[in-house]
């Protein structure tokens, strides 16, 4: 009886393990994804990962939008701020299975310290919160 129970505790532990890897490899993934899309400056491609309503501020607006609002926002702020390059400096996760990054936008000589926020919708993840902070 020992022995199944010293068998089924680490099966459980194993599982365990291999699971949280998964969840923080792919957090990890849609960062770099949505890192990526950030640095091409297309808005069209970065409102895919929006959720339905969401908080943005940029150099010129602040507020709760709907996913359409924002992306002509970040379409008039990428035009205006084209990137030169984007960067994560920070990333991680809360309590509540959120994940966040903290990055910087350099359009010519402009950096802007950049936020996002991503709450976890079904089966994935979209932005909650985006950020563009003039440094």
């Amino acid at each position: 009886m020992k022995k199944i129970t010293t068998i089924v505790f680490f099966i459980v532990v194993i599982t365990s393990t291999i699971s949280a890897s998964f969840i923080i490899y792919k957090s990890n993934d849609i960062i770099t994804e949505i890192g990526n899309v950030i640095k091409s400056g297309k808005a069209s491609e970065v409102s895919k990962y929006f959720n339905s309503t969401l908080d943005l501020t940029t150099t010129d607006n602040e507020g709760t939008y709907s996913k359409t609002q924002a992306e002509l926002i970040l379409k008039d702020f990428f035009t205006k701020n084209p990137p030169t390059s984007f960067t994560i400096n920070h990333q991680g996760s809360s309590n509540d299975g959120s994940l966040y990054a903290i990055g910087n936008y350099l359009s010519g000589t402009a950096s802007f310290r950049t936020y996002f926020l991503l709450k976890k919708v079904n089966t994935g993840y979209l932005i909650q919160k985006l950020e563009f902070e003039k440094q």
